[in-house]
């Protein structure tokens, strides 16, 4: 197989298991509906924790990024003779793009920062663990979910620049990050205005 075809497979691949909708699945599952009419009506582990299941928003953290990183570790492993490397990245990049655009849910889904951690960690796992323990300072001290996670995000590429293998990592990272930081676009706002809601641990 050329390595056109492989890396068109990965990105397929990739996009189809980043669609599923694990905050959706899970909510549905444990009988609270649907989580895209709860809060800010995102799919994500932070609105799931709206529900004051704190076990729920955990297991959807969890699946969302081991999809991605999944995704890449798949692709890496069936490359064969073309770049796994390449191919991880590719597969992992997309599995962050599906969850964010899901075919199921007619392109409306989360925000990627679950998926992109795992597709980091999957593939390089220095820059991941900098990023997470980025991400464990700014929510410890500030409350806010999406601040930490902007901060952290926005220091991949030099966490990447340091610790990745080599320049083609921190070229899919930076774009993934892009994508994770334009998809908090309603954030920031609320952020700049004070608005932004913080981090909650109980049913309000």
């Amino acid at each position: 197989m050329s390595a056109e075809s492989v890396y068109a497979l990965s990105a397929l691949f990739g996009y189809i298991v980043g669609s599923i909708p694990f905050g959706l699945v899970l909510t549905r599952m444990a009988g609270y509906g649907d989580i895209r009419k709860i809060g800010s009506g995102n799919i994500g582990a932070t609105n799931v924790l709206r529900t004051g299941n704190k076990t729920l928003a955990l297991l959807t953290v969890l699946c969302d990024a081991f999809k991605a990183g999944a995704a890449a570790l798949v692709a890496g492993k069936m490359a064969g003779d073309v770049d796994a490397v390449a191919a991880a990245l590719i597969a992992g990049s997309f599995g962050v793009i599906g969850h964010n655009f899901p075919v199921w849910l007619k392109f409306k889904g989360g925000k990627g920062v679950a998926s992109a951690f795992g597709f980091i960690l999957v593939t390089c796992y220095p820059v991941a663990l900098c990023a997470l323990a980025v991400w464990l300072v700014m929510a410890l001290t500030f409350k806010y979910s999406s601040l930490s996670a902007l901060t952290a995000a926005a220091l991949v590429p030099l966490f990447s620049y340091f610790f990745a293998p080599a320049a083609e990592y921190t070229y899919f990272y930076t774009a993934i990050i892009v994508l994770v930081i334009v998809r908090h676009h309603a954030n920031i706002k609320r952020l700049l205005k004070g608005e932004e809601s913080k981090i909650k641990l109980k049913k309000q």
